[in-house]
């Protein structure tokens, strides 16, 4: 069995810089979603209580599916598109999921 990868947390942007990086990731997330089949979440969220803050949240079906995610077009386009955005902070960590249960 493949273990899942849960990737949460948080990045902060320089003043201006969210709103872009948002719109950047939007569109990411769409294509993440719509050509990665072991892509199974995959949200950016404005933090509403940061001003600067993105919450992350990443689900994939395996560590594998992870790293060619990264390997992607649309990522590629995504870093090129990005580049000038200033990023100020960051704690991201991968989850290794050892059980899933839903939640009542």
């Amino acid at each position: 069995m493949t273990e899942e990868i849960i990737v949460a947390g948080w990045m902060d942007y320089g003043p201006g810089d969210r709103a872009a990086m948002l719109e950047a990731l939007t569109e990411l997330g769409r294509q993440t979603r719509a050509a990665e089949p072991g892509c199974l979440d995959y949200a950016m969220t404005p933090d509403p209580g940061v001003e600067r803050r993105i919450r992350v949240f990443e689900h994939w079906a395996s560590q594998q599916a992870l790293d060619e995610h990264f390997a992607t077009a649309h990522m590629k386009e995504f870093r090129e598109a990005v580049a000038g955005l200033t990023r100020v902070g960051v704690s991201l960590t991968a989850h290794t999921v050892a059980a899933s249960r839903p939640m009542r």
